[in-house]
């Protein structure tokens, strides 16, 4: 990512943004750390919110890198109560919320025989509930303006079987997809925008945290070559790829786009084998 000269005041200028998630579990380019960075170099004022705030402290450092403005905020998108002040929080250090990026989730394999109950409830707060919770609370400042952009984070095991058994992380993410469209429909008289970024397998800093743990004995390198094989083009994207495709629909440039989905895969979900 290069910094803006100050002659280019960037494509989100004036906009405020609330992305939850901005943090990471290491360094590198995870989904919220990235649109943090790519808003806050377009011109956006971001407050990002993770539940551990010490994660976002390098995305801070990555802002401040490129000029932009970051603002970190602890909070458990899960709870209400903490949702609310949040936004509330939000509303008073930047003054409002132009945009809403919804971007908290993470899988837990298996199926439903395998699955305990508590961690499908767990899996529904955090992928789903999350998000019908944060447009709980930032929808009614986005009516009280008149405009709002409501970006959420899905996932491709949304779309199609991906690798593993996920039942409840797919379950929530296919969810996430249609939340949105009716979202869009409901509110587009009201000037709102909803769309979904869908992400498919990238390199990112949970993968090797989390996922290399369950799925390949500790051996990054070896999961990483499990999930190129799966994608068409050459090389897997990582969270500024999310971020990018984010990007557009957080823009003006997308003003006539609503209620659809950018699938952001290497082609992944179109193949047939």
């Amino acid at each position: 990512m290069t910094s803006h000269s100050s002659s280019s005041p960037g494509r989100l200028a004036g906009k405020t943004v609330l992305v939850s998630g901005a943090g990471s579990v290491g360094p590198g380019w995870g989904n919220g750390r990235a649109v943090a960075v790519r808003f806050a170099q377009e011109g956006a004022l971001v407050m990002g919110l993770d539940r551990e705030p010490e994660r976002m402290r390098e995305t801070a450092e990555m802002v401040a890198a490129v000029g932009g403005q970051f603002h970190a905020l602890a909070c458990d998108v899960t709870d209400s109560a903490s949702l609310a002040a949040a936004v509330q929080a939000c509303v008073q250090t930047l003054g409002r919320i132009d945009v809403l990026v919804n971007n908290v989730g993470g899988s837990a394999k298996g199926g439903p025989v395998e699955m305990s109950e508590e961690i499908w409830d767990a899996q529904i707060d955090h992928n789903l509930k999350s998000v019908f919770l944060a447009c709980k609370h930032v929808l009614p400042h986005m009516l009280a303006q008149g405009s709002g952009n409501i970006i959420n984070v899905s996932s491709t095991s949304g779309l199609r079987w991906t690798g593993a058994a996920q039942i409840a992380y797919a379950a929530t993410k296919a969810a996430v997809i249609q939340f949105s469209r009716v979202l869009a429909v409901q509110y587009a008289a009201q000037g709102l925008r909803v769309n979904t970024v869908v992400p498919g397998q990238l390199h990112t800093p949970m993968v090797e945290h989390r996922l290399a743990g369950q799925r390949a004995g500790g051996d990054v390198q070896a999961l990483l070559a499990q999930r190129q094989s799966r994608i068409p083009l050459p090389f897997m994207g990582d969270g500024r790829d999310t971020a990018n495709a984010a990007l557009f629909l957080a823009s003006d440039e997308s003003r006539f786009v609503t209620g659809t989905e950018i699938v952001v895969d290497g082609g992944m979900s179109v193949r047939c084998d």
